[in-house]
């Protein structure tokens, strides 16, 4: 999820052709979720092992393409390269890539040290403690979190300006894996944890890619595990809806993905919340890059090339995408099945800790079997011996939750000014960010600034100059009284050698706004 320009690899002969050496899992044309399901110790560590391979694999595939390609597909004529030692060079030289798998694992480790039922503020802090630079909702959230809002308000859309993005969606990896068969209880963990950064659709893209793991370990029918998982989805929501249309235009363009693609775009793809992706072709909203998992997991169609593939030329964000939907099926496939034309990559690299973790992909295969092998036994399974018994779940929707109701973005006003130069900033409608930065060599300088809104003091911010600290959007404010309001700030602590700069205000009200050409 990284807006990074990333170094590229040019390996003009080493691209990955039409033809893969893939292999499917049977249709079983699965009709029910079965009251219980026996496994294997080694095939339960299989498909633990296939899941987090998976989407170490995927993320890495699509990681060149990463939101260079926005509102628009990638076209098969542009060479996606997988050469030798690939992964290795990525760990190597651009480990911030891999923020799908360490940030799962700063969960996994939570559970690792203080156990199934610890406390969500235990995830809390040691997400926003961690040393990894974030963005978007998880950011948000992070300063939330270190300013004493804690979750789930830290998520909530009131608080986060970017609850509806996809953030969780890229972490909700883990649950499924520790979950397996019990869609309902990666439900749970994901209430817990999920809201930590995001609320309504950005929760429920967590919510449905965590029960499309679940049930990955229970059925090889993509089909399936597909429709299933989204029974944990409210069938009232953007987000269920939009998944919807995925499942039933494959069915009516069995052969033809970028129908579908085209489909999604015409009628998915206006966002709302996400202060960065209003008005412009970027998209990091949960809804659509949800989608495009979808697209890759029903059109590849168990091939794990062109499972990978299709969801990355979807385009937007291009890596987390392929990384879900890798994960998806390599859980299904399992370890062993997933070709070794990607496998020999992942070998180079198991034994190698991810950035910003003591913890390595062999380490992950290992703490996620045991985790799963302790929710298995708490939700009424059993171990004997070398069997795994699983109570199974039939999946039941999570409760529905709505972001940026009501709200319309009608208009984004520059004013790339620096804050001794704004004065007042006019606007009419029901809401408003405003987007900026503090700039400052010292990044532990503090801003102390007061927002007032028609003369009357909203707000009290602290804006951390440092990337890490940062306040995503300096200020906002939602459900205005419709009609003409004026913003002004002071500011408590200024330095000549500081200054807090205002790039732009992003207006919402309560209808959308009616174009009129003369």
């Amino acid at each position: 999820m990284k807006q990074t320009v990333f170094a590229v690899i040019t390996v003009a002969s080493l691209f990955l052709g039409a033809t893969s050496c893939s292999q499917q899992p049977s249709a079983k044309d699965q009709t029910t979720v079965p009251a219980e399901f026996t496994i294997s110790k080694e095939k339960l560590m299989d498909k633990i092992k296939g899941g987090w391979a998976g989407q170490t694999i995927g993320c890495t595939y699509g990681g060149p393409t990463e939101f260079k390609y926005n509102g628009t597909m990638i076209q098969e004529y542009v060479p996606i390269v997988w050469p030798d030692g690939y992964i290795k060079w990525w760990y190597e030289n651009v480990p911030g890539l891999y923020d799908d798998v360490y940030m799962d694992l700063t969960f996994v480790d939570v559970f690792d040290r203080l156990g199934l039922d610890a406390p969500v503020d235990s995830f809390a802090m040691a997400f926003a403690t961690a040393g990894y630079t974030l963005w978007h909702a998880n950011q948000s959230a992070r300063y939330n979190i270190l300013q004493g809002i804690m979750p789930p308000a830290s998520g909530h859309w009131l608080n986060n300006p970017h609850a509806d993005d996809l953030d969780y969606q890229i972490e909700a990896d883990y649950a499924g894996l520790m979950s397996p068969g019990m869609p309902n209880t990666a439900s749970e963990i994901s209430d817990k944890i999920g809201h930590i950064m995001n609320y309504g659709d950005g929760w429920y893209g967590g919510v449905y890619v965590g029960a499309m793991y679940s049930l990955s370990f229970i059925s090889d029918d993509i089909g399936f595990i597909v429709t299933e998982a989204l029974k944990t989805i409210p069938e009232q929501s953007t987000y269920y809806k939009c998944m919807s249309d995925v499942i039933r235009w494959h069915k009516e363009y069995p052969d033809d993905w970028k129908r579908t693609w085209f489909e999604c775009e015409k009628k998915w793809s206006s966002d709302i919340g996400c202060p960065d992706g209003v008005f412009v072709p970027f998209n990091i909203d949960a809804v659509i890059n949800s989608a495009y998992i979808l697209i890759g997991l029903l059109y590849g169609e168990g091939d794990f090339y062109k499972t990978l593939d299709i969801s990355t030329r979807c385009g937007q964000d291009s890596d987390c995408n392929p990384a879900s939907a890798g994960g998806i099926l390599g859980t299904i496939l399992g370890y062993s099945r997933i070709p070794d034309y990607w496998m020999k990559n992942l070998r180079e690299v198991e034994n190698m800790d991810f950035a910003y973790t003591t913890i390595s992909l062999n380490k992950t295969y290992q703490m996620g079997f045991d985790q799963a092998l302790q929710v298995i036994e708490r939700n009424g399974g059993s171990v004997s011996g070398d069997e795994v018994t699983i109570k199974c779940q039939q999946p039941v929707a999570v409760r529905y939750e709505k972001a940026f109701e009501g709200m319309y973005p009608i208009e984004k006003v520059a004013v790339n000014k620096n804050l001794s130069d704004v004065g007042e900033l006019p606007f009419e409608g029901t809401g408003a960010v405003f987007k900026g930065f503090v700039n400052a060599k010292d990044d532990k300088y503090v801003a102390k600034v007061e927002m007032y809104l028609d003369g009357e003091l909203v707000e009290t911010a602290n804006l951390p100059a440092s990337y890490t600290t940062r306040r995503n959007d300096l200020f906002w404010k939602y459900q205005l009284p419709k009609g003409k309001h004026t913003a002004t700030f002071k500011w408590l602590n200024p330095r000549n050698d500081v200054s807090v700069h205002f790039g732009e205000i992003l207006i919402y009200s309560d209808a959308p706004k009616e174009i009129v050409h003369q």
